[in-house]
């Protein structure tokens, strides 16, 4: 039974190494924020962070990610209060919802390594993060606005560590 570290915790899954890291944490840990879209790394429903960096969680491997920091939307922060889920909210960003998880997983692997992005950058970043209801501009508006609020709380000495 291989051994992840999920959100801080080390917890075991009773998956085969070639078991795609989105069923187990779905159906082994029972932490659903992460979303099945297309099965094929193309909509990013299933984004999460290895080692800080966005991946598509359908298409990572059990066996290639045991003994990695893996973070999903569920440990993006204990209380939902990163700034990028409180600009979801405040943009009015969610419509169905569905692709949400995965869009703010992406953004935040951006903001990560680029707290102050322009608006090509963040495009750019999110290329590949589907939406079917097309709300892209307001997530644009919302990933800017977190920007600039992670930068302020930065400036202000209370700085978010990144996960």
């Amino acid at each position: 039974m291989p051994t992840l570290t999920i959100n801080g915790r080390s917890m075991s899954v009773d998956a085969a190494n070639d078991t795609p890291l989105l069923w187990a944490i779905r159906e082994q840990l029972q932490m659903t924020g992460t979303k099945f879209g297309c099965g094929a790394g193309l909509c990013g429903a299933c984004t999460v962070h290895v080692n800080g960096e966005a991946v598509r969680s359908c298409q990572t491997m059990v066996g290639d990610v045991a003994g990695k920091k893996i973070t999903t939307i569920e440990g993006l922060s204990a209380k939902g209060d990163h700034p990028l889920q409180k600009a979801w909210i405040a943009e009015q960003v969610p419509q169905c919802g569905y692709c949400q998880s995965g869009q703010i997983m992406q953004a935040a692997s951006l903001l990560a390594k680029n707290p102050n992005p322009t608006k090509e950058e963040v495009v750019a970043h999110m290329d590949g993060n589907l939406c079917r209801c097309m709300t892209y501009s307001r997530i644009q508006k919302a990933i800017m606005r977190a920007a600039t609020e992670m930068r302020t709380a930065s400036a202000s000495g209370n700085e978010r560590r990144p996960t």
